[in-house]
């Protein structure tokens, strides 16, 4: 029974210090564009033949600079 004493306003606590939190956050801008993220992923517009190439050149152009260097 003692205990009850202490989680009771404990609790209460927890609960303002939650409800503060959750009113910060939207009052910050957190919840304003709830979509706009998960669409960029799904619309990512990068290739993969394009990082391939990218990186087949400058592989290509680092062991020339290393030939080139005595």
């Amino acid at each position: 029974m003692e205990s009850i004493y202490i989680l009771i306003p404990v609790s209460i606590i927890l609960v303002f210090v939650i409800g503060y939190f959750f009113w910060w956050s939207g009052k910050s801008g957190q919840f304003d564009d709830l979509t706009g993220p998960a669409h960029r992923i799904l619309l990512d517009d990068d290739s993969v033949t394009d990082l391939v190439e990218n990186k087949e050149t400058k592989d290509g152009s680092a062991l020339n600079t290393q030939d080139k260097t005595p």
